[in-house]
């Protein structure tokens, strides 16, 4: 059953990297989509704020490189005026480390690269919140990130995992995942082709290695991560 249509808008940094799974219990959910492309599309300030939801998406550039993307101070600063407003915002991967800066955290180099598919751990506040059904040792998720970040002053810490300590935090009606829950099988052929350089420059890590695992993994995802944004999106909205 649909709901009275609401405004999602969503920022994009390379095109592969969009809603995925997402998309589809989104607009179940009586959300109109309105897809911008950093760097290229101009991104209205008033729209970024009166949007029912924003979603930034992720990409392959740093939070710390605003010299050469000047766009991502714009989001930013976006960022923390709807994080004043208690808006609804979903940051993933980039987006939230976006997040964590607009909200003062620093965001810098990680110790190892995290790319492949791994268990989340959730906090005692992530059981009972909308991610409850991503975590547990049967469950796997999408990782493919360097950077990490510290968790902000005035946030909730929802999941870690094995390397990382900040895989998910919320501040009011914002929540920041650095993991990837939004991705599917297909959708991540893509990804191999776009990222092929990081990939054959880390170690440990392949094409084949890779989507074997998510021969594995990604349909079991799929469910969960419907399920999870549909309790996310009850939570969030009236």
């Amino acid at each position: 059953m649909t709901t009275k249509q609401r405004s999602a808008l969503v920022i994009i940094h390379v095109a592969f990297e969009d809603l995925g799974s997402f998309e589809a219990v989104l607009v179940e959910s009586g959300f109109e989509l309105k897809y911008v492309k950093a760097g290229s599309d101009t991104l209205s300030d008033s729209e970024a704020v009166d949007a029912d939801l924003l979603i930034v998406m992720g990409g392959p550039i740093s939070v710390n490189d605003v010299d050469d993307y000047p766009f991502l101070q714009q989001e930013i600063d976006l960022l923390r005026t709807r994080m004043s407003l208690n808006k609804p915002t979903l940051g993933i991967c980039l987006g939230a480390q976006l997040i964590a800066r607009a909200a003062g955290a620093a965001v810098y180099p990680g110790e190892q690269k995290e790319i492949g598919w791994f268990p989340l751990t959730l906090t005692e506040a992530g059981t009972v919140s909308a991610l409850r059904c991503l975590g547990g040792e049967d469950v796997v998720v999408l990782h493919w990130h360097g950077e990490t970040f510290d968790l902000p002053g005035n946030a909730e810490l929802l999941a870690s995992s094995e390397f990382y300590t900040n895989q998910a935090f919320s501040i009011g009606n914002t929540l920041a995942l650095q993991f990837h829950p939004e991705v599917t099988a297909k959708g991540l052929e893509q990804w191999f082709i776009g990222h092929t350089g990081e990939i054959s420059q880390t170690d440990a890590i392949s094409v084949l290695q890779l989507r074997a695992d998510t021969q594995r993994y990604a349909a079991g995802l799929k469910s969960r991560a419907h399920t999870f944004m549909r309790d996310w999106i009850r939570q969030i909205t009236p």
